[in-house]
């Protein structure tokens, strides 16, 4: 454990001081011996509602010093096993989306050059499009958990075919995921016409609607989506819009009636035992809930999937 990086304690360093990284963890510019790398994609120029996600990264990491390194309900120490370092945001332009995924494709294919599992703090859904087509580069076609009030499988928006909107039906199209072991779960609310939900189930995408998961712990849909994916390698993309308004209001697209955070947790926890090969966590808006609780929700599902990754430890 002692070779391992650690968050800093805050019993050595108070909470509200420190490096601004995900848990206090190091920085990192060298890949070479990490098992996970943190980064973040400071990015909203995709959304097609509310702005802010530009500051998602920067504000999970702030809410993210409240983290201790062991997880008291699953008895998972991902430190003691696990070689983690945050590496910073990418270097995206801000006035060109298209530039922007290019620069994030680019930047994946650097990282994935290492035996790393990436975790993504986003930044809008539209960060998940060339995430995959660089996972998929390296993986081939993987299973995905998309945890979302939305199913973001429009063709175009405003004539736009990469937007937060059309992340999953590029990839479907471009063979980057496994429609068969494809799951989107918490969709709900409203939309312009039944095929924008039933169009993907026509291509194999499995779908869990919030209002029949409504007053139901997940840890038993969990155990089922772990069961039918097996040990395909598997991307797990977390909207933070999943979540009930009530829970996390600070997101550029809301809807009532989501997913309760622990609702959330029984999810990820349940997923212990797949090849996740990457992982990330979209949508936090700060402007839209200034009380920081939506940010601190976002790092501990962020943390959570730390905990279920391959080779974590249990104690």
């Amino acid at each position: 454990m002692a070779d391992k990086n650690q968050p800093i304690s805050g019993n050595d360093l108070a909470r509200f001081s420190g490096p601004n990284t995900f848990m206090r963890l190091p920085s990192a510019n060298d890949l070479a011996g990490l098992d996970v790398a943190v980064l973040g994609i400071p990015m909203d120029i995709g959304t097609s509602w509310r702005s802010g996600t530009r500051f998602g990264p920067k504000e999970v990491r702030a809410e993210s010093a409240m983290l201790r390194p062991y997880n008291l309900q699953t008895g998972a120490a991902p430190f003691d096993s696990l070689q983690v370092a945050d590496i910073g945001d990418l270097a995206i332009n801000t006035f060109s989306l298209s530039q922007s995924l290019c620069i994030i494709k680019d930047s994946y294919d650097a990282i994935l050059k290492y035996d790393v599992v990436p975790m993504a703090i986003g930044g809008d859904h539209s960060i998940t499009l060339p995430i995959l087509r660089a996972i998929a580069k390296r993986h081939g076609p993987v299973a995905l958990v998309h945890i979302d009030a939305h199913a973001d499988v429009n063709d175009e928006m405003f004539g736009e075919r990469e937007t937060h909107g059309t992340v999953f039906r590029r990839a479907y199209e471009e063979g980057l995921i496994n429609p068969a072991k494809t799951y989107q779960i918490g969709l709900r609310g409203t939309g312009y016409s039944a095929e924008d939900f039933s169009e993907a189930a026509g291509w194999g995408f499995q779908h869990f609607p919030a209002h029949e998961l409504w007053h139901k712990p997940l840890a038993n849909l969990g155990a089922e989506i772990r069961r039918d994916i097996g040990d395909i390698p598997t991307y797990i993309s977390y909207d933070i819009d999943s979540l009930d308004p009530a829970y996390a209001p600070g997101t550029g697209t809301p809807e009532i009636g989501g997913l309760t955070t622990p609702q959330a947790l029984e999810l990820i926890r349940s997923l212990k035992g797949l090849n996740i090969v990457g992982c990330d966590l979209v949508e936090v808006s700060p402007p839209y809930d200034t009380t920081g609780n939506t940010a601190l929700t976002g790092a501990n599902l962020l943390y959570e999937m730390l905990c279920v990754l391959p080779g974590v430890t249990y104690r």
